[in-house]
């Protein structure tokens, strides 16, 4: 019986890719249930091809033209951003495939842990924002809660040749995206079309952006923490531009296991659908004489503030990592907006955490709240243009 699955955020790099790797693994893995934000085009496109049970739209005013454009289409059409957590919870799916960028994918993925099912991890922000909540649903109800993202993906790996207790460091690598070796001053004041040229990866502008401030990588020690049971302080960062080596794990033993390949999503993807097993893929293997060396180095927090902030935020927990990601999402909005420079993203994330007393053990409503205000707090400093110039 083939697996059934759901992606939630299909029209995104990550769906596109998962889509590839389902229709390579057809007919044991089938497409049940797709969902965008408003890229209804693509979404029919899409609908048209894999013929699912479920469509959602979450932007209620592409409800009508998407229903118009998939024509004789004879399963059902959602709409609203609730629909993401019906898809979630469906009987019929056995995998959810969280993608959904920014906050927005949380309650889709609380929803499919509280269903017991398998919740496949693409974006960070689940588990930033509500590490505990979703790892208490999952334990509580028999969820698997696997990473797609290539670094997690690469720990969980790694992490199969030992137990937590043996571990003595968590190593993720980042590729130290556009500014890796560019002054700190002509950094902060990028143009947005020198923060978008990311040297090795293909992904959407907000995830290129934090690539950029090496946000992405202060989000990932996070997510570290609560996917892998891991205190901050046993979790490094090393810059290693080939994107080879997708991340390592240090055992007490002096072993060090690192998961290699070539810089495609697809491999982490297929992992997540196919876990335990591994079967044949459609990613380009991996030629090590190919690739002549591979470099590593610190990284420098003075010129990457943000991840120095994440190290500060993954330690504090609580409410911080809520503020933390918010603040983030919003400032990067008004960065491509060019209503800041680049270097006043992460100025804007410190005020916020600044002006924040965390809180532990918070509800999801509360978690939501602390996220809105963290919005508001950018939002009310653009307004009183106290961090623009």
């Amino acid at each position: 019986m083939s697996k059934k699955v759901a992606i939630l955020g299909s029209t995104g790099s990550i769906g596109c890719n998962t889509l590839a790797v389902i229709e390579a693994l057809a007919p044991d893995y089938e497409v049940v249930a797709l969902s965008a934000h408003s890229q209804t085009d693509l979404l029919v496109a899409q609908a048209t091809q894999c013929r699912p049970q479920y469509v959602a739209i979450t932007e209620n005013g592409n409800f009508e033209p998407l229903k118009a454009a998939l024509g004789d289409f004879s399963g059902q059409i959602l709409a609203g951003p609730d629909s993401l957590v019906d898809l979630a919870a469906l009987d019929e799916v056995d995998i959810v495939v969280c993608a959904v960028v920014g906050a927005a994918g949380l309650p889709a993925a609380l929803a499919a842990a509280k269903a017991g099912k398998t919740v496949a991890i693409a974006n960070k922000e689940p588990l930033v924002i509500a590490g505990e909540l979703l790892t208490t649903a999952a334990r509580d109800n028999g969820a698997t809660l696997l990473p797609i993202d290539s670094e997690h993906s690469a720990v969980f790996q790694a992490m199969q040749s030992g137990t937590p207790d043996e571990v003595r460091k968590i190593i993720l690598t980042a590729s130290g995206g556009p500014f890796r070796n560019t002054p700190t001053e002509q950094m902060n004041n990028a143009t947005i079309e020198e923060a978008l040229d990311h040297p090795t990866w293909d992904m959407g502008p907000k995830i290129t952006i934090d690539s950029a401030t090496m946000m992405n990588k202060a989000l990932e020690v996070i997510e570290a923490v609560w996917l892998f049971n891991m205190p901050a302080e046993k979790i490094d960062v090393l810059i290693h531009p080939e994107s080879i080596v997708h991340s390592m794990v240090d055992f007490v033993d002096g072993s060090m296991i690192a998961q290699l390949g070539t810089p495609d999503m697809k491999v982490p993807i297929q992992y997540a659908l196919t876990y335990p097993k591994r079967v044949k893929g459609i990613a380009k293997g991996l030629e090590l004489h190919e690739l002549g060396q591979l470099n590593f180095q610190l990284p420098d927090l003075n010129h990457f503030k943000a991840l120095k902030l994440g190290f500060e935020v993954a330690k504090t927990s609580g409410s911080a990592p809520v503020v933390f990601n918010a603040a983030n999402e919003a400032a990067v909005a008004a960065f491509l907006d060019g209503k800041i420079r680049f270097g006043q993203i992460v100025e804007l994330i410190d005020h916020c955490l600044q002006a924040h007393s965390p809180q532990a053990h918070l509800t999801l409503e509360a978690l939501l709240q602390v996220d809105a205000w963290a919005r508001q707090e950018v939002h009310q400093q653009l307004t009183q243009k106290t961090v623009i110039g």
